[in-house]
């Protein structure tokens, strides 16, 4: 497995260095900004295999950074790094692309397990899917597993990351509900300890995108009380 190359975008040079002794401890290649506008650059410029982005920034917070680094990345595992308890502040680096959120002060063992959870592809039984192509057709939907596309009607969608793999776990178990527990386990790779509002927002996000109206869905449905599942449609 060739070396995971990892970006720290954090202004503080003493935390940046102890992260990057720790990240490089672990096996992983790292590069470092100080700054927010440094950061941008830098991820837009070169091939990393995942973002750790702090919030407080100079120059250009890490908010403006996701968003702008979303409009031409969907795809790069950006984990964001907040030193407030806001949920505003969570909720809204979720509703940008972050695919997961950490909160200062945390521990060097729990931000590598949730940088080695991110960067791990789940290879499941349910992200193989039986047809060989892996083409999935539902409905309008056609989603290509080999090619990370989404397409409804012949257009294509702009997924994140996250929103990709969620919504085909969803789809190679149709009609099969999952608690929003069992969904961060399965597709974000590891047990949440605390909010799980981390699934609503992607399924929100996800539905904006794939449904005519996001708030009657017809393929990612919610099961009251029990969790979300994939509607079969022929």
């Amino acid at each position: 497995m060739s070396e995971k190359y990892i970006l720290i975008v954090e202004d503080e040079k003493p935390i940046s260095d102890i992260l990057k002794f720790n990240l490089e401890k672990e096996g992983y290649k790292t590069r470092q900004a100080f700054d927010g506008e440094e950061g941008l650059n830098l991820a837009k410029a070169e091939d990393f295999d995942l973002v750790l982005l702090d919030v407080m920034l100079p120059k250009m917070d890490g908010f403006q950074v996701l968003r702008e680094l979303r409009a031409v990345k969907k795809s790069i595992p950006i984990l964001l790094v907040t030193a407030r308890e806001d949920e505003i502040d969570k909720v809204l680096g979720l509703e940008l692309g972050a695919d997961d959120y950490i909160t200062k002060p945390y521990s060097v063992r729990e931000l590598i397990a949730r940088i080695k959870a991110n960067l791990r592809r789940t290879v499941s039984e349910a992200f193989i899917s039986n047809d060989e192509t892996g083409i999935i057709k539902m409905g309008r939907l056609v989603i290509n597993s080999e090619r990370y596309e989404v397409t409804k009607d012949g257009n294509p969608i702009d997924l994140t990351r996250r929103e990709f793999e969620l919504l085909e776990f969803l789809a190679k178990k149709p009609e099969k509900i999952f608690s929003r527990e069992a969904l961060l386990e399965q597709v974000w790779g590891y047990e949440y300890l605390g909010d799980v509002r981390t699934v609503d927002v992607t399924v929100r996000r996800l539905r904006e995108k794939i449904e005519d109206n996001s708030s009657e869905p017809e393929y990612v449905v919610t099961k009251r009380g029990l969790g979300y599942y994939f509607k079969s449609i022929k």
